[in-house]
């Protein structure tokens, strides 16, 4: 760690659940949330490019709006299910998650209008369909708009993400654009949207492969096998530009988060792409493409499960030592305040030792000398008036001090003083209405 590594103290709360609990929770939550986020981004980058070749070809268009059909689904499915890992994220990684976003600031605030935004316009772009028929260059606009809201959003979190494992840096960042010289940002962005058309591809052959789903009847003018192969030559070459990304990745991560557990799961994930490619490579060749999809999908899921499961494991890894000085700080700030809480008892044990006049004299010392003296007006009336009022009301005097009013214009309102304890209050009657001033 850097000497300027900042090393705050944690927030001393139990945990409501076992920490391997959350930690099981948190890698299955995730991964149900980026598969939809991963649809959501892919489909709408589809959308697009579909319907930009439907400028040319019509029955293309129609392919991008069965796609932009999904998108809107899959978007809502991403947003449902983000709850839950942000929730265990908050809890496992509190101090992190909240540095890195108050560290990217603005962008990370206006991640709500640039969601919402993003939503709307991909709403009116599948409803305004037909009624935009004859203006696609405009329909097409919005979706490009809003396939490049999708693009940002998923670009603040993984910063934010990635910012999360170099406390490092904190100090130097400044803000979202700061945050991007961090240098494997933009690695892992790249990755992200490579995945997100690999699953993308993926599921354009799932769909679109189903027996009872009447493609000559959706789609007249395009061949059914035609654009199985292109989901498969999307998901086949972005997954082979993985294996260049990720390479990029890795040289980019501080090597102190390295473990054997780490390499172990992405070396295993990497072991189960390659038949998956294998076989999206004989469907390539088949002339009925979509018998290995059960088999192609089952491998590459397996493939997401170990590399998440190793980026978790680097996480854990890149941040121990300084979840452990985030401990000692934490331990030493508990023993601060025990000892603080210890003396302030003894404080009060002492202090209620004390005979009344005693404790009433440096009750008002402490409390009320800043505003009153003995027979001078200051902020409030002298000690002489005091006693002319009070003198035989003690009770009373007891109560204007919890509970002061305003009596006089040429005086300000006098301030409660509720934490006074009731010998602390006897005291202060005893010294004021009873001594000689």
């Amino acid at each position: 760690m850097s000497p300027q590594t900042p090393f705050p103290r944690d927030i001393p709360l139990p945990l409501p659940a076992p920490e391997p609990l959350l930690i099981v929770l948190l890698v299955i939550a995730f991964l149900a949330h980026l598969l939809f986020v991963n649809l959501m981004l892919g489909g709408s980058l589809l959308t697009v490019f579909y319907e930009w070749r439907g400028l040319r070809k019509p029955a293309y268009d129609e392919l991008a709006h069965e796609i932009a059909k999904t998108v809107t689904v899959n978007k809502s499915l991403a947003v449902v299910l983000g709850v839950a890992p942000l929730l265990l994220i908050n809890v496992l990684y509190t101090i992190y998650f909240y540095t890195a976003n108050s560290l990217t600031g603005l962008a990370w605030i206006m991640l709500i209008p640039t969601i919402t935004l993003a939503f709307v316009l991909t709403y009116l772009h599948k409803y305004s369909w037909e009624a935009m028929r004859h203006h696609k260059r405009l329909h097409l606009g919005i979706g490009i708009c809003a396939s490049g809201l999708f693009l940002l959003i998923p670009f603040v979190f993984l910063a934010n993400a990635t910012l999360m494992l170099f406390p490092d840096r904190w100090f130097s960042i400044q803000g979202f654009l700061s945050a991007l010289s961090v240098p494997s940002v933009l690695p892992r962005y790249f990755h992200f949207l490579l995945a997100s058309l690999g699953v993308s591809g993926l599921a354009l052959v799932g769909y679109f492969r189903r027996e009872q789903y009447d493609f000559e009847a959706h789609l007249p003018g395009l061949n059914r096998q035609e654009i199985l192969k292109q989901g498969y030559t999307l998901t086949l070459g972005a997954s082979c530009l993985q294996f260049l990304a990720g390479p990029l990745v890795m040289v980019t991560l501080p090597s102190h988060g390295f473990s054997a557990a780490m390499l172990g799961s992405i070396g295993l994930g990497i072991l189960a792409a390659l038949p998956a490619l294998w076989l999206i490579w004989k469907e390539l060749q088949s002339p009925l493409p979509g018998k290995r999809f059960i088999q192609i999908g089952g491998l590459l899921s397996l493939t997401v499960l170990l590399m998440v499961s190793g980026r978790h494991l680097y996480r854990e890894t890149a941040l121990a030592s300084h979840k452990h000085q985030m401990q000692i700080r934490t331990a030493s700030y508990e023993r601060q305040v025990q000892t603080a809480a210890a003396e302030a008892k003894a404080a009060e044990a002492a202090e209620a030792s004390l005979p009344l006049p005693e404790l009433g004299a440096k009750t008002f010392q402490q409390n009320c000398a800043g505003c009153h003296a003995a027979q001078t007006k200051l902020v409030g009336p002298p000690m002489t008036e005091m006693v002319k009022i009070y003198g035989s009301k003690p009770a009373d005097f007891k109560a204007w001090v919890q509970s002061p009013g305003k009596k006089r214009p040429d005086y300000p309102q006098m301030p409660a003083f509720p934490q006074l304890s009731e010998k602390q209050l006897e005291g202060l009657a005893v010294y004021v209405l009873n001594s000689k001033h």
